[in-house]
């Protein structure tokens, strides 16, 4: 889970539900409300035009999970929960069509503010506004997956402006991790609480209104999210963490990820 900024009251954090428009209204608050800081804190690390998949920091320019690199090129490309966009505009330095989508008015700013010409839309990934058949592939990299309520209507729409055979990658924080206590060091490494309980983890303000959704789905129910979605799941890649990583980013950690995995990425195609 991530800690939030917002001004003078700290926001309470719990467990409980939290439906499609309470979690997308916190979802975009809370980003527009924290994108600085964000963008501040980890864009050394992101870049400006890497494609990253995850604070393990597997690279898409080793990893190949969308294709070979040299394939890219000609390709539309469409980037879900893209920040600041770092990800399109590595895939537009191999000659693909990306085009970033992002909840967040001031994330989209700090696209605008970095550059590159990457066409930019500010949307909500269940209601996509593309026609049917519009993108050759689909990427996320922690973006909108883990904050919705509803991830098949994600999937589903994702589909349906995927070209026949195109393909959709997408992170999220491994299901197994919602067992542990959200933090880099040895105090993070002892079972907290059911890898089963499906509650929402909620940041909510004094009078009980949400600032921050995250949602825990476990493997097995992603894994029926992109069927569920029309997808056929041909890899799931639990990224390593690398020895030359020495960084802490919230819960992740060298010493956590050389022990319990961070970071889930599924690789699905449109048949």
């Amino acid at each position: 889970m991530t800690p939030d900024t917002y001004d003078h009251v700290e926001p309470e954090a719990t467990r409980r539900t939290a439906g499609d428009a309470e979690s997308s209204r916190a979802s975009r608050g809370w980003w527009d409300g924290n994108a600085d800081e964000y963008q501040q804190e980890h864009g050394e690390f992101l870049g400006d035009d890497r494609f990253v998949w995850g604070p393990e920091g597997l690279d898409e320019a080793d990893a190949g999970l969308l294709g070979p690199a040299a394939d890219l090129a000609g390709r539309d490309v469409l980037e879900i929960g893209a920040g600041a966009a770092q990800c399109s505009r590595w895939l537009a330095a191999q000659g693909a069509r990306p085009v970033a989508l992002d909840l967040s008015h001031r994330q989209l700013q700090h696209a605008l503010r970095i550059g590159g010409g990457i066409p930019l839309v500010e949307a909500d990934a269940g209601a996509l506004p593309f026609a049917d058949g519009s993108f050759d592939l689909a990427c996320s990299a922690y973006g909108a997956v883990p904050f919705v309520a509803d991830p098949v209507r994600v999937m589903r729409e994702v589909r349906r402006v995927l070209r026949p055979g195109g393909r959709w990658v997408f992170s999220v924080t491994h299901p197994i991790r919602w067992a542990f206590p959200d933090e880099p060091g040895p105090e993070g490494l002892s079972v907290a609480a059911s890898y089963f309980d499906r509650t929402p983890y909620v940041e909510q303000d004094e009078t009980g209104r949400a600032v921050y959704v995250e949602h825990h789905r476990t493997l097995g129910d992603r894994v029926r999210d992109v069927v569920a979605g029309g997808f056929r799941l041909v890899d799931l890649v639990e990224p390593e963490w690398p020895d030359w990583n020495t960084q802490e980013w919230g819960g992740w950690s060298p010493l956590r990820g050389h022990l319990i995995p961070g970071t889930a990425i599924f690789v699905c195609e449109r048949d």
